[in-house]
């Protein structure tokens, strides 16, 4: 079965970024929201069998770094823009600081 997941790695602590908000969105409509566990993931898929078409993850890592201290994160939310083909799995993971982040599309 097709699905978008994703999970979030905080590279300053090294650690899995318990606690992120993270949304998703098709073309501009809100699909889910959750939050990331203790192992940096969604408890499940973002959502099984995606329609084709354009997908937008928001991750508000700047609530995240707050809430572990950080004061001032430059970076608050971070949208990753993406389209599917639909059919088959796109695992969206997040690499991030306060100040820097990078994806791919993972396995």
């Amino acid at each position: 079965m097709a699905k978008i997941s994703t999970h979030v790695l905080d590279t300053r602590s090294g650690k899995p970024a318990q606690g992120v908000r993270v949304r998703l969105l098709k073309d501009g409509e809100r699909v889910t929201e959750t939050t990331t566990n203790a192992d940096g993931r969604c408890d499940g898929p973002l959502i099984e069998d995606p329609p084709a078409g354009t997908y937008e993850l928001v991750f508000h890592v700047g609530d995240y770094f707050r809430g572990i201290g950080v004061e001032s994160p430059f970076l608050d939310e971070v949208p990753v823009r993406f389209t599917i083909a639909g059919g088959e799995n796109y695992h969206v993971p997040l690499v991030v600081t306060p100040w820097s982040y990078s994806t791919y599309r993972g396995s």
